[in-house]
């Protein structure tokens, strides 16, 4: 069992080493299949485990390092929440990995991206199979790390380069907040184990000032990885990578970390309600923000960007009212659909020959069909329509937000409908109507290969039925709530939540139906009946213009901060270190070399002069000792 535990994490491993220092050697069938290998087969491993799980499995590789009673373990954890997303990082990933081969097709970089790709997965392994919070942070900083050298991959075109930047810089900010709510664990319990952290949670009261504070910054890492208020500008900028490095970092992998972060740390969350709240706001400001900012984007990468920053925004509004399960449910079922968008996105762009615009496409369901009809399934459930995957999670997240309270519902739903309308409009402005890019487009339109179109077609699939893995009670104790009961046994101390009366679920649940019918009926009669089409960002005034310049947030953050710390770095350069540092350098210099000069003068090769001096020297010696002894 622990060797397959070990091979896991080091097959991509391996496979990073591999294409990365043979690669650009090997044939690009070679190197796609290293590349794929090194990721399906711990995919088939990590179902093996998830078939066969009895019970928590730990396996220490070795003593990492101690300090007092401090004792750390490089050591992996196997229970139900490592397996959850070990199925969903390994199998969404290899899906990826299968597209990317069509996707990057003769890119020159192609190698590299897949080393990339490797050593991505491997990191996120880490990440999720870590029995303690310092293996997460070795996993949590290699997926920083990975994700900006993919979102930068074509680091020629310096905008990409300023984009990973930006992600990288803005995830520091995260995981110094992460890493100090790290040592505060280890100050309050002698250990970052999860275990023994679990343990020892019972010696606490709730709400204690120490773990509201624990909780609180590692919820702010949680912000930066997952991109919630303050820290989610850099997200969209993250479409600046190759499609599938979206589809990878933005549908299961790198922004669920801070959501599987705080189910992890359930036990301590669980005892800080304060916290809890705290969460739960800022995810609804995000859903809110990040929605409104999407109605009115005409990049289809960007809408979907914005997707993903709102569909977050759920999850942590479902942790704040101590929906660990519910959360983790969207998390699957968002990796589903998400997924099968970006790369529905990519197939588009692809037959487009790289046009993101949606205002120069149109038409296209019957020149792409696959990518068509997979990318309708795709939206019909990130709109929660029944019975795709999307509807249970969402319906799921109402019915704990109900419970908790009633305006969060309300400001929810309406988030929800947003989702709805941009996603549509999506839909329609890109597929329906008449095509409305360039006739050299048009002649080239056709469907992607069957490489890009297998995993499209392998995730509507999941799509449609993933709904199955946690189905609400009323469709029977038999039938339902599986993800729940596989879960249970990873929380500490949560308290029961009794079920809702079946009239009020049902009255939750054609709420939300209404509503989406309401607004689908309203964006077909926009774009399709009226064929209204997306205009240019100058033409819009009002709420459409504050939309589609992203509230102008990007701008606020570059006058408050990023400006100023340029000119404090230009004044520092220009000034202090030509001046001041430069100055205190070069006027050493030259004080040794006045030293060195005036000394030159007494070193003028004559014996006689050294005598003569050397005798002065002795007389005053002399002069100077009968003067102490005096």
């Amino acid at each position: 069992m622990e060797s397959i535990i070990y091979l896991i994490p080091l097959l991509p491993l391996a496979g990073f080493a591999v294409c990365g220092l043979f690669g650009n050697k090997m044939p690009e069938s070679a190197v796609g299949a290293v590349a794929n290998l090194a990721v399906w087969i711990p995919f088939f491993l990590s179902a093996y485990l998830f078939l066969n799980f009895t019970e928590p499995v730990k396996a220490d590789a070795f003593t990492w390092f101690s300090v007092g009673d401090l004792k750390i373990n490089f050591s992996f954890q196997i229970d139900p929440l490592s397996l959850t997303m070990m199925m969903i990082v390994t199998g969404i990933g290899a899906l990826i990995h299968l597209y990317s081969i069509g996707y990057m097709h003769k890119d020159e970089g192609f190698a590299g991206f897949f080393s990339y790709l490797n050593l991505f997965i491997f990191s996120m392994l880490l990440l999720v199979m870590g029995s303690n919070f310092l293996i997460l942070f070795i996993g949590w900083e290699g997926v920083g790390f990975c994700s900006y050298l993919l979102i930068g991959f074509w680091y020629k075109n310096k905008n990409y380069g300023y984009a990973a930047r930006k992600a990288f810089i803005m995830n520091r900010i995260g995981d110094l907040g992460l890493l100090i709510g790290i040592f505060l664990l280890a100050h309050l319990f002698g250990s970052v184990e999860y275990t023994d952290i679990a343990a020892q949670i019972g010696q606490f009261s709730i709400n204690d000032p120490i773990l509201i504070a624990a909780t609180v910054f590692l919820f702010i890492g949680a912000m930066g990885k997952s991109a919630q208020i303050p820290l989610y500008t850099w997200l969209p900028d993250a479409m600046a990578g190759p499609t599938p490095v979206s589809a990878l970092i933005h549908a299961a992998t790198m922004v669920t970390a801070g959501i599987y972060m705080v189910v992890r740390a359930n036990a301590v969350y669980t005892l800080a309600p304060f916290t809890q709240d705290f969460i739960m706001y800022i995810g609804l400001a995000t859903s809110l923000l990040a929605a409104f900012i999407g109605l009115r984007q005409n990049d289809i990468k960007k809408v979907l960007a914005y997707s993903t920053v709102s569909q977050l925004g759920f999850m942590f509004i479902a942790l704040g009212a101590s929906g660990y399960t519910t959360a983790m449910f969207h998390v699957t079922t968002h990796a589903f659909f998400k997924a099968l968008l970006f790369l529905g996105a990519g197939s588009v762009i692809h037959a487009m020959s790289g046009e993101q615009d949606m205002r120069y496409m149109g038409g296209l369901k019957n020149k792409i069909p696959v990518t068509f009809w997979t990318f309708l399934i795709a939206t019909l459930a990130i709109c929660g329509v029944p019975p795709l995957a999307g509807m249970f999670s969402k319906d799921e997240i109402f019915t704990v937000i109900w419970e908790k309270n009633k305006i969060v519902w309300a400001l929810t739903l309406f988030s929800a409908a947003l989702t709805c309308f941009y996603m549509f409009r999506l839909l329609f402005l890109t597929f329906f109507g008449e095509f409305k890019g360039t006739e050299e487009q048009k002649k080239h339109l056709h469907e992607s290969p069957s490489v890009m179109t297998v995993p499209l077609i392998i995730l509507a699939v999941l799509t449609l039925f993933g709904g199955a893995l946690n189905l609400p009670h009323y469709l029977g104790h038999g039938l339902s709530q599986k993800m729940a009961h596989f879960l249970n046994p990873i929380y500490t101390n949560l308290p029961e939540r009794a079920e809702l009366p079946f009239g009020t679920e049902m009255l939750l649940l054609l709420v939300t139906l209404v509503v989406i019918a309401l607004v689908a009926f309203l964006t077909y009669n926009k774009y399709v009946t009226r064929k209204a089409q997306a205009v240019i960002e100058e033409n819009l005034t009002g709420w459409e213009r504050l939309s589609a310049y992203k509230l102008y947030v990007d701008e606020l953050y570059d006058e408050v901060i990023v400006n100023p710390t340029m000119s404090l770095g230009k004044f520092c350069k220009n000034f202090i270190d030509k001046y001041i540092i430069n100055g205190i350098v070069e006027s050493t210099v030259k004080l040794a070399q006045s030293l060195g000069g005036l000394f030159r003068f007494g070193q003028d090769g004559n014996v006689e002069s050294y005598v003569y001096v050397m005798s002065i020297g002795i007389f005053l010696l002399l002069l100077a000792a009968g003067w102490l002894s005096y």
